[in-house]
């Protein structure tokens, strides 16, 4: 796919020049060029880009962000969507220098909650902590609803990158929870999917034809730019209940796991290695325990029942999950308690069956008591750089994969221990068909004005300042790519694609024409986040 910039017409425009047309449109203090704004939109949590955006642009409606595109189209620069900025994969960072970052943070309305149609329409901008607050007094929730992160990420970024984790056990991914969206394209057409109603704007059902949503799910942004986004919403289920395991290996939790979800009894599934315990004992403090045990008294239906809980939290401590042991954490929740007992019995036979023993369900109910903690995790609990690489597999693969995994880092060991790198390991379920194995990294390494950005300030004044590490760096960015390969080997599938999983690789040739094809009639001048996906990453701005 050759890139189809052009000129013809059009003079030059200069970054001050669209800087000064972008204030015609949105106002002055919403188009920023000031060294410290463009820095941040420039790196994400996985590294800075070598170029740096020219601009950050920050609409407010569906017709701001029409007029925004076209004009940064027109004047030959590329646009960079962004969201809450989570990406560890180059999902939005700039290719080129002539880049102007679309940040949709002012997009974060809660636009309507039609409770008899049981939809709700967003901007693309809104957290999924933001609709949590709106629809829970009403006793509403989408079906997934929202990573662990979703104090900051985004629903847009969300459906741009896709997601794992809150309901995702019964739902799957976030997008498998939309009804129609409304797509800003690069030149700044818009359009519309799904059924909308006599009006045309009251989305109801997301199947009218071909599902043309779908294009764009998983997308990283490549095709067109997200601004309002339109959920099914279900009744909170009334009842839940929680079960906590521990396991001897991680293929024995895997193997758990899988049929878990083949059963379809568990709304989350949250497993760890001993690892990423000791990193989450090594996190906690004083202050985050009163926290959560605020979080799992207000979770109950009544101030005595919380405390009772808070009591047995409380009581169960720190030292239920063993050095070695890898801990499953299970959520069950329907509508009524007969039903949600029922399948934790499910689970319990399941975990039995592979060697699981029940521990003190401490950390599933904290899970669900305050499903959105603040993003204190994106360094390690010493400051240390964190970074996650992770695989979706087949319920009959996860512990072959998590194996094959385990062996890079067992013959790295010399070069972890030489750089002061550790792993850990994060598993969770996708519906009744999937499961997600993720290694995160922890090595000693400068931060970023990202992880300011997203740390509490009191939290980040505790962790010690590290220098620049180039040698622990490398390598990380080997373990990750051998990491990669064994996915690739695997036939594994990603979310958050950017420009770091081999997706192109991938497809098939027919599959890729259609993809080609459809860049071209979106973008036709690759202007979107090029390079993403494995498109064409050629753009070359009218300098």
């Amino acid at each position: 796919m050759q890139s189809q910039v052009q000129a013809e017409g059009s003079t030059d425009t200069s970054a001050t020049e669209l800087k000064d047309i972008l204030i015609g449109l949105i106002g002055a203090e919403h188009v920023r060029d000031d060294n410290e704004t463009r820095e941040l939109h420039s790196q994400d949590i996985w590294a800075a880009a070598p170029a740096t955006v020219a601009l950050v642009a920050s609409p407010q409606t569906v017709e701001q962000i029409s007029a925004t595109l076209a004009a940064v189209s027109d004047a030959g620069f590329a646009i960079a969507p962004r969201g809450a900025g989570m990406s560890y994969t180059g999902g939005y960072v700039p290719l080129v220098e002539r880049t102007v970052s679309l940040d949709l943070s002012r997009m974060d309305r809660v636009l309507q909650v039609n409770e008899r149609d049981m939809t709700v329409t967003v901007e693309a901008g809104c957290t999924w902590a933001r609709l949590l607050d709106a629809l829970s007094p009403l006793g509403l929730r989408t079906p997934f609803w929202g990573p662990m992160s979703g104090l900051m990420s985004t629903i847009g970024g969300g459906l741009s990158q896709l997601n794992a984790m809150l309901g995702a056990g019964h739902y799957g991914t976030s997008s498998e929870s939309v009804v129609a969206m409304t797509l800003v394209l690069s030149d700044g057409r818009i359009l519309r999917t799904g059924a909308r109603g006599a009006d045309g704007n009251s989305p109801f059902y997301r199947h009218y034809g071909p599902d043309i949503a779908a294009l764009f799910f998983g997308d990283c942004g490549a095709f067109a730019v997200k601004a309002e986004i339109t959920l099914r919403l279900i009744r909170n289920p009334p009842h839940e209940g929680y079960a906590s395991f521990a396991f001897q290996s991680g293929p024995a939790l895997l193997e758990a796991m899988a049929e878990m979800a083949r059963a379809g009894v568990a709304c989350e599934t949250c497993g760890f290695d001993p690892g990423l315990t000791r990193v989450r004992m090594q996190r906690e403090s004083l202050r985050g325990d009163v926290k959560k045990l605020a979080a799992v008294v207000s979770q109950q239906k009544s101030l005595v029942k919380g405390l009772l809980e808070a009591g047995r939290v409380v009581l169960a401590g720190r030292d239920f999950v063993g050095a070695e042991d890898f801990p499953l954490h299970v959520i069950a929740e329907g509508r009524c308690a007969e039903a949600v007992n029922a399948d934790l019995e499910s689970v319990r036979r399941i975990a039995s069956a592979h060697g699981g023993r029940e521990i003190e369900n401490t950390i599933a109910k904290v899970i669900r008591a305050q499903p959105f903690p603040p993003l204190n995790s994106v360094l390690g609990p010493s400051g240390q750089r964190w970074a996650p690489i992770h695989g979706i597999t087949p319920l009959s693969q996860a512990g072959v994969v998590f194996e094959a995994v385990d062996a890079v880092f067992a013959s790295m060991k010399a070069e972890f221990e030489r750089e002061d790198i550790s792993v850990a390991y994060l598993f969770t379920s996708m519906s009744t068909n999937a499961l997600i194995v993720e290694p995160v990294f922890y090595w000693p390494d400068a931060r970023g004005a990202v992880h300011a950005a997203a740390i509490e300030p009191e939290h980040m004044a505790r962790l010690p300042p590290l220098v620049a590490n180039p040698a622990a760096l490398a390598v990380v960015v080997k373990a990750r790519a051998r990491v990669i390969a064994v996915y690739e080997r695997f036939g594994c599938g990603h979310f958050q694609i950017g420009r770091t999983y081999p997706y192109r690789a991938s497809r098939d040739a027919a599959s890729w024409s259609l993809l080609e094809a459809l860049k071209r009639e979106l973008d036709p001048a690759c202007a979107l986040n090029p390079g993403v996906l494995g498109l064409d990453p050629s753009f070359v701005p009218r300098a």
